[in-house]
């Protein structure tokens, strides 16, 4: 099941119907904005109790997403997550999804948060419009350390992903979509 599940996610993200099949039926909006809003400043406490100096970046930063996720797979990998964007000076929140697939070596599953910095509105906008793909963005915040290390904005943004365990050592967001969630803004 979880099989079919990730290959049918790889096929969606490949065909680009992400957004438009991904549409959150919740009838309590309202609880969920909620839910994801409490998770998302939980994340973010997290993270500045586990990497000091990412405060200091956030502090830079003219917004920022926090997403929950979970991937898994077998060869074939695939993943999705919800969470929000926020625009600091003006408070706007946009709710979002994101689908993740690959192909790789490893077999099992996890749940991860994914909390991205963005250093312009512009950058912020954009992603926060929809639609939005990271491989070329996470090819150049990798570099040799991964992205969860860095200090500093990448073409800019800054990405961090927190596990159960702890910061992430690799990060890996390549082919990883995200979009807006109609039925939750």
């Amino acid at each position: 099941m979880a099989m079919s599940r990730s290959i049918g996610l790889i096929a969606i993200l490949l065909l680009g119907a992400g957004p438009t099949l991904a549409q959150d039926a919740n009838p309590e909006a309202a609880t969920r904005r909620q839910e994801i809003d409490a998770n998302a400043q939980a994340t973010l406490e997290k993270l500045f109790k586990q990497r000091g100096e990412s405060k200091n970046l956030y502090d830079q930063s003219v917004g920022y997403a926090v997403f929950t996720a979970t991937k898994a797979g077998f060869i074939l990998s695939g993943g999705s997550g919800t969470g929000v964007a926020v625009s600091k000076s003006s408070g706007q929140r946009t709710y979002m999804r994101m689908g993740t697939g690959g192909i790789g070596f490893g077999i099992g599953a996890q749940r991860y948060d994914m909390i991205i910095l963005f250093e312009s509105d512009a950058i912020l906008n954009r992603f926060a419009q929809g639609g939005w793909d990271s491989s070329a963005t996470a090819q150049a915040a990798a570099g040799q350390e991964g992205v969860s290390v860095r200090s500093s904005f990448i073409d800019g943004v800054a990405f961090y992903q927190l596990t159960e365990k702890g910061l992430m050592a690799h990060a890996d967001i390549s082919g990883t979509r995200f979009w807006v969630i109609d039925d939750l803004n």
